[in-house]
C-alpha cells in the first residue's frame, strides 16, 4: 500500500494534467459541432478497421467448418445426380407404355471423410481416411473429392481406413473419352502427382487437346462420367491398334484433404455375378 501511495505521490502531476486534458476533450467534442463531428468520423472508422480485422480472423478460423458445409452439401447434391441419372436410365429400358414406373430406391449414396495421412512420391501410393467400417465403409468402393476421382478403398478397420491412390503404378481404373463410347484404361507411371495416362484408346476413336477423361461406369466402384483429367497430348503406343493419352489429373493430390466414398447398394450383387462367372471359367 506504501509503494502505491508513494507512486500516486511521485506522478501525482501528470495524472492531474491527464485528467484535466480528458476533461477538455469531453467539453470540446461534446459542445462543438464540428470537433463532434471530426470525432464520430475518426471513431468510425477505426472501429470499422477493428471489426473488420476481427472479422477476418474470426472466418480463417470458421473456413475449416465452412469447408465441412459445403462438401456435405456438394455430396447430397451429387448424390441427388447421380440416382436421377439411375432413374432416367431405367425408364429408357421401358419400351411397353402400360408399364408403369414406381420408382427405385436410391442407388448410390456418399460418405464425407477427411484425409489424415497421404503419399504422393511413391511407386505405390496410398491415402487414410477417417472413417470405416462402422459407417459403411468397405473394400472395393470408389472415392473421389471435389474435383474429380482420387481413388479405391483398399483396406477397412472400425474407424478408419487405407485408399489406394489414382497415383499407384498398376492400378488400372476404367475411363473414357466423355461424349463418346471409347473406353481405356488409366494408368499411373511416373514421380509426377499430376498426370497420368489412358491407354488401349482405339485408334479410329476422335477427340482434341482439354477433352475430358470421365470414368467408363464398367466397374462396380465408380458411376459413369466422374471426371477424372484432361487430354494434354497423345504419345506413341507400342500396339498400331491403339494409342495412349497423356490426361492432366483433375484432382490436386499433394493437397487433399475431405474425400467422399460411394456406396452402390447395387455392388454387392454385381461383385457376386463376376466372382460366379471367374468360377464358371
Amino acid at each position: 500500500m506504501r509503494n502505491l501511495l508513494n507512486f500516486l505521490m511521485k506522478y501525482s502531476t501528470w495524472f492531474v494534467f491527464a485528467f484535466y486534458v480528458l476533461v477538455s476533450l469531453i467539453l470540446l467534442f461534446s459542445f462543438n459541432t464540428y470537433q463532434g463531428a471530426v470525432y464520430l468520423t475518426s471513431a468510425n472508422a477505426v472501429t470499422g478497421s477493428v471489426n473488420e480485422a476481427t472479422s477476418e480472423i474470426t472466418g480463417y478460423f470458421n473456413l475449416r467448418k465452412i469447408n465441412e458445409s459445403l462438401q456435405a452439401s456438394n455430396a447430397a447434391l451429387e448424390n441427388k445426380v447421380l440416382n436421377l441419372t439411375n432413374e432416367i436410365n431405367h425408364l429408357k429400358t421401358l419400351v411397353d407404355d402400360s408399364v408403369r414406373y414406381a420408382g427405385l430406391p436410391p442407388r448410390f449414396d456418399y460418405v464425407t471423410a477427411a484425409v489424415i495421412n497421404n503419399s504422393t512420391r511413391r511407386p505405390r501410393n496410398y491415402f487414410t481416411i477417417n472413417k470405416g467400417r462402422a459407417d459403411g465403409i468397405a473394400p472395393g468402393m470408389g472415392v473421389v473429392d471435389q474435383n474429380g476421382v482420387v481413388g479405391i478403398v483398399n483396406v477397412c478397420g472400425n474407424h478408419t481406413s487405407r485408399v489406394i491412390s489414382v497415383l499407384t503404378k498398376d492400378q488400372p481404373f476404367s475411363v473414357k473419352i466423355k461424349g463418346t463410347q471409347f473406353v481405356g484404361s488409366l494408368a499411373w507411371k511416373e514421380n509426377d502427382a499430376q498426370s497420368a495416362w489412358v491407354e488401349e484408346i482405339p485408334r479410329h476413336a476422335r477427340y482434341r487437346i482439354g477433352d475430358t477423361i470421365v470414368t467408363s461406369g464398367f466397374s462396380t466402384a465408380f458411376p459413369e462420367g466422374i471426371p477424372v483429367g484432361t487430354v494434354m497430348a497423345q504419345v506413341k503406343s507400342g500396339d498400331s491398334n491403339f494409342f495412349t493419352l497423356k490426361v492432366h489429373l483433375s484432382s490436386d493430390f499433394n493437397h487433399l484433404s475431405t474425400v467422399r466414398v460411394i456406396k452402390d447398394s447395387l455392388k454387392p450383387e454385381l461383385d457376386m455375378l463376376q466372382r460366379f462367372d471367374r468360377k464358371e471359367e
